[in-house]
């Protein structure tokens, strides 16, 4: 006699799960009424992340950007494929400080902007300085 497995995880982490392979065990050979009417779990990979290989999280430490929303001891999802344009937030490393700020691109000038009256903007001069983005905020997780 062949026994089914009912261990495994039917959720395989594709977008092209359906109802149906849901399994259910019940001892009298009956599912119960609401398995028809069973969804699957959020995925928060399939939610925040667009571009696995790419992605990555980091923890925020100090108030640069709280005008933005992102506090001390934030988690930020940060995408190295999206390219990095005036009006959006970043993770750069100036002089081999790290540091996350929203960027402002104009014809012949960069700055990293703080979201903060506290700090000023910051010029980027790539003749004297080491600079480079790597890769724009995507999502902020943010604890209440």
């Amino acid at each position: 006699m062949e026994e089914e497995m009912f261990s495994s995880a039917a959720y395989k982490g594709t977008k092209s799960f359906s109802q149906s392979e849901i399994k259910t065990a019940n001892a009298t050979g009956f599912g119960a009424a609401a398995d028809d009417y069973m969804e699957r779990g959020i995925d928060l990979n399939e939610q925040l992340i667009r571009n696995k290989p790419a992605t990555f999280f980091m923890r925020v430490r100090g108030d640069a950007m709280l005008g933005a929303g992102i506090h001390d001891g934030d988690v930020v999802i940060v995408d190295k494929s999206i390219k990095a344009v005036s009006g959006k937030v970043v993770v750069a490393t100036l002089d081999g400080e790290m540091l996350i700020r929203r960027l402002e691109r104009t014809f012949n000038k960069m700055r990293l902007i703080p979201e903060t009256p506290k700090l000023s903007p910051i010029d980027i001069d790539p003749l004297y300085s080491e600079f480079s983005i790597w890769g724009v905020v995507t999502y902020v997780i943010h604890e209440p």
